[in-house]
């Protein structure tokens, strides 16, 4: 996105960093930016600024996001160079944009967070179920009225653009679909394992956590009865010690940081989102559906995406229903190799950056004529 915003625009970026790693892995960013604004604060400032904010409106996941010395530094670049748009990414960082004045400003809300924080309360058990509840509440009440201080709003997703709605906001919002780079996640020409399960995703995330568990536990074993040589590769960052565990079940691997996801996806015959909570896109289903893995989700994992269920990818639900979906892609050879190409044929035309910058475009230019029109 910056990099496209970069051909016909001047960009500034204001980020955070957790640790002054993180701020070096992000440095080939000012190659595409005019002036790149980044501040590093620990994890546990974060932490710790979000328990404060726990008995106060603010949302303690806005909290999380706060430094005032990248506001002030924010300020400092607004009085600069007078900004003509402010595109701020997530509501956790919206409070950022009020130090820019006389600017349009768009609020890529992307998941409508409040809704998220509302599942986890129905999932966790008490105190935590209170906690995510009461966040819950203070986010959506934020949410609602950052509907009053944006020109502009965007989601990345149906439901959440069905989500925003109940907000009641005046002005207007965009759907602008995730992309995926199908230049880079793109198959190989070598044959995928014939028994090989793949997930993907950062295993120290509450949703992911729940979904390979539901799977290893309620599910594998189905797959395992009918096909026992069936693997399980769980591949990502920072698994938790209840995914790590998973490890010493027969047929499954948990392979925390990898450098590229890429040839685990090309190896493996099933790739699965078998989650039971999902907001907005899963970019683990569209980075799998471009590489040209057959794909079995959940109806929870699949609705962010643009694809037709028989068609692009097969969803279930319940174990025994999940199960007979991944089992009959390991023995139906073809049967994947269809729904594969069908896959990656959607991508290209749904979910390509192109297509997803392309309205972005449309938007900036709608802002542009009515701000244009303001002037005169």
């Amino acid at each position: 996105m910056i990099r496209h915003l970069s051909r016909q625009h001047s960009v500034v970026v204001a980020s955070l960093a957790e640790s002054e790693k993180e701020l070096a892995e992000g440095a080939d960013l000012s190659r595409h930016c005019s002036e790149v604004i980044a501040e590093v604060i620990p994890k546990w400032t974060r932490w710790l600024q979000a328990w404060k904010a726990l008995f106060t409106r603010t949302p303690s996941s806005a909290a999380y996001f706060w430094s005032k010395r990248l506001d002030k530094r924010i300020q400092s670049a607004a009085a600069r160079k007078s900004f003509d748009l402010v595109w701020v990414h997530c509501a956790f960082v919206a409070c950022y944009a009020a130090s820019v004045k006389q600017a349009f400003k768009v609020l890529d809300y992307g998941d409508l967070d409040s809704f998220k924080w509302s599942d986890y309360s129905q999932w966790k058990s008490w105190p935590l179920s209170w906690g995510y509840a009461l966040e819950a509440t203070k986010l959506r009440n934020y949410e609602k009225d950052l509907t009053n201080r944006f020109d502009y709003f965007t989601v990345t997703a149906t439901g959440e653009l069905e989500a925003f709605k109940k907000l009641s906001a005046s002005s207007p919002c965009a759907l602008i679909p995730n992309g995926v780079d199908s230049s880079f996640f793109r198959g190989s020409n070598g044959a995928a394992h014939l028994h090989t399960i793949v997930f993907v995703g950062r295993m120290d995330y509450f949703p992911n956590i729940d979904g390979i568990l539901y799977f290893v536990k309620s599910i594998f074993p189905i797959v395992r009865k009918h096909s026992p040589s069936a693997e399980l590769q769980i591949v990502g960052s920072d698994p938790v010690p209840a995914v790590r565990e998973l490890a010493a079940i027969a047929g499954v691997t948990v392979t925390g940081h990898v450098s590229d996801v890429r040839p685990y996806l090309r190896d493996a015959r099933v790739a699965i989102a078998p989650l039971r909570i999902a907001r907005g896109t899963q970019n683990k289903v569209l980075e799998a559906m471009a590489v040209g893995v057959p794909v079995v989700a959940t109806s929870q994992a699949a609705k962010g995406v643009q694809a037709i269920p028989g068609k692009h990818l097969l969803v279930a639900d319940e174990p025994e229903e999940f199960a007979r979906e991944v089992i009959h892609l390991l023995e139906n050879i073809p049967l994947g190799k269809t729904i594969a190409a069908a896959a990656r044929r959607q991508i290209e035309s749904a979910h390509s950056w192109d297509a997803s910058m392309t309205i972005m475009d449309s938007v900036l230019a709608k802002l542009g004529s009515t701000r244009q029109a303001s002037v005169e």
